[in-house]
């Protein structure tokens, strides 16, 4: 038992300086360049008590030490692409000026070259902190119960149609359904949304999500690689190795610009010393800083920082961006197309008018109604049958006897009288049409859909039922229109139905009676009367025109084909988030322009300096440095909020 203990003990020991030495890993380009620093501090010291061989020995060190992270990512990447780069200009202008004697200004350009990029992978880490945290909380065992005992595997071995118990506290470990047992389940990992979600039996529970207060047992329904839980991992990882249309136009721009620059310093070596009468001595010198302030160190820095930030800010609120690409062009979107099945409204009807015959028991009659439509799996018997359970609390009758006509109504016999549930044409359509003054008709002109209710005395109700408009939807449309976002809604529904949605949720426009296959002829409409346009759909019917539009958004509950076609995600069926990644898109561009005409103004005021003979190295490699520090700061501010 002691040994078992001491064992124990030793692993823990072991794993903790692991952990110590990863995360002093992380560290290491600002340890290397504080380092670097301390050296040039020890090396100016020495030049101060006339010790130089010293000097120039320290500051060698602050040149292999602070440099050699940069220097070999340079030397690697002009090899692997046969490019110049920006790494390569600094360390040229770095050595350059050691070579002709400025041992100090050399070592502080390496100081702060390498400060920089220590700055540049914190902020690398630091964005890709959501999916690393992602990773972290993904569940690697569950509770797998066979033959009434419990058995602890790996997530990987899990199968579909197993049984796993999720206790109070833990994370539950694969998508599913609760078939035991009622929980209170943190889902912000998934939606992003940080109140905890009450599921009870035959509710969907997803993979990473934290079950707060009660035990469930829960039937697996997809494999571990299939989870949303992945799916949000895998996009997150994806999105941040995709570059944006910006950053490849400055990658491209990078390498020319730097053979110019190199051809315009080889020139600066040579010509002020005839044209102006300068020393061989003062032209190489300003040659030297001309190499280190026109280097595009803050151009390069303006894109990436800030492209990353903005993608693993959405990831943290539940909007999955698949790439830079389609982060940048949502602040270009005018006009949002909308499915209304289950986008705009909730995807399922419900009751909204119940008109009875003249002396007739309503609740009597409903009681009826939904003991019969409870033998029927349709919607519109299914949204009934809810009504009656939502309003009553009275158990449901058992029908004598049950005969259902497909694709018209049910036949049923319940108290020793015969009943007709269904459509018009199958109760009577005059008597149907003629029913209190004509009522169904206008239920219908408002574009609901209307079950009609017969005895043998003739027709006893009419139903109204309506998909209902989500409360979020007119929310979210409101705050599209205050972006100056045209809102259209394109549905298979009715003209009548349409309309009637399209005001309940303040829509602009709509396009009724669509297809598939009309909704991506539409879609191309929209696009050569509005320019940049977006689609928002969650169905397998919306993938195509998902994928016409020039940005496709996919609703999270939705089904699997639609958010594959999609380029951004939103985990929680919230259309508010639409708002907010536009706004985050528009700030990202906001920043990316700020980053690039400031780091272009400081390069060029920088080189009119140098010029002019106001600038000496150390000052140019501070104002060059500092601006690339500056414009990687800025763009973490796309991280916050």
């Amino acid at each position: 038992m002691a040994q078992g203990q001491i064992a124990s003990t030793s692993r823990e020991i072991s794993l903790t300086e692991s952990s110590r030495f990863d995360r002093l890993f992380e560290h290491i380009e600002l340890i290397a360049a504080l380092l670097s620093g301390l050296f040039i501090f020890i090396g100016w010291l020495s030049s101060q008590w006339n010790h130089e061989t010293i000097s120039i020995a320290f500051y060698l060190l602050a040149f292999i030490i602070g440099g050699y992270a940069k220097a070999k990512e340079g030397i690697v990447d002009t090899v692997k692409n046969k490019e110049l780069n920006v790494e390569m200009l600094m360390i040229l202008a770095a050595i350059g000026s050691a070579v002709i004697g400025y041992w100090t200004e050399g070592a502080i350009l390496i100081f702060i070259f390498s400060l920089s990029g220590a700055l540049e992978t914190y902020t690398m880490n630091k964005s890709q902190k959501e999916i690393s945290s992602l990773l972290e909380i993904q569940p690697e065992t569950a509770t797998r119960i066979i033959q009434g005992k419990e058995k602890v595997i790996h997530v990987s071995l899990l199968e579909v149609g197993d049984h796993i118990i999720v206790k109070p506290g833990e994370r539950i470990p694969a998508d599913g359904k609760i078939i035991e047992g009622t929980t209170t389940i943190d889902e912000s990992t998934i939606s992003g949304e940080s109140v905890p979600v009450t599921k009870g039996i035959r509710a969907e529970v997803f993979a990473g999500t934290i079950n707060i207060n009660g035990s469930v047992i829960v039937e697996v329904m997809k494999q571990a690689n299939e989870t949303v839980f992945q799916k949000i991992v895998d996009l997150v990882q994806s999105a941040q190795s995709e570059k944006s249309p910006s950053q490849l136009f400055i990658e491209r721009f990078e390498s020319m610009y730097v053979k110019i620059v190199l051809l315009v310093v080889l020139i600066m070596m040579i010509v002020p010393h005839f044209l102006f009468d300068w020393s061989w001595n003062t032209t190489f010198y300003r040659a030297m800083i001309l190499l280190v302030v026109a280097s595009p160190c803050a151009l390069v820095a303006s894109i990436m920082p800030v492209t990353l930030s903005a993608i693993s800010n959405g990831a943290r609120n539940g909007i999955l961006f698949k790439g830079g690409v389609h982060l940048e062009a949502l602040s270009h979107v005018k006009a949002i197309a909308f499915d209304k099945t289950g986008t705009l409204t909730k995807g399922k009807p419900e009751v909204t008018d119940i008109i009875v015959r003249a002396n007739e028991d309503d609740t009597n009659l409903l009681h009826i109604i939904a003991s019969i439509e409870n033998r029927s799996n349709h919607p519109l018997a299914r949204a009934i049958v809810d009504f009656w359970k939502k309003e009553h609390n009275h158990p449901l009758l058992q029908p004598e006897k049950i005969k259902d006509i497909p694709g018209w109504g049910l036949k049923g016999w319940l108290h020793h009288r015969e009943w007709w549930i269904g459509k018009k044409d199958f109760v009577g359509k005059e008597n149907a049409l003629a029913f209190e003054n004509g009522v169904a008709i206008k239920l219908e002109n408002d574009g609901k859909t209307v079950v009609y209710v017969k005895d043998s005395l003739g027709i006893v109700a009419a139903i109204g039922l309506q998909d209902i408009v989500r409360k979020e939807s007119k929310h979210a449309l409101i705050l599209l229109k205050n972006e100056g976002i045209r809102t259209i809604m394109l549905t298979g529904d009715s003209k009548n139905t349409a309309r009637n949605i399209a005001q309940q949720s303040n829509i602009d426009e709509y396009i009724a009676e669509c297809l598939p296959e009309t909704k991506v002829s539409s879609l191309k409409m929209l696009k050569d009367k509005y320019g940049v346009v977006a689609m928002v759909g969650d169905g397998v019917n919306d993938a195509p025109a998902l994928a016409t539009a020039n940005i496709g958004i996919a609703m999270g509950e939705g089904s699997d084909v639609a958010m594959e076609t999609a380029d951004v995600v939103l985990m929680k069926n919230d259309l508010s988030r639409i708002a907010e990644a536009i706004r985050l898109s528009k700030k990202m561009n906001r920043i990316i322009k700020q980053n690039i005409i400031f780091s272009l103004t400081v390069i060029l005021l920088l080189i009119a300096s140098n010029f002019l003979q106001f600038l000496n190295l150390p000052l140019g490699v501070v104002g060059h440095e500092g601006s690339t520090i500056l414009v990687i700061l800025n763009g973490l501010r796309c991280l916050r909020g």
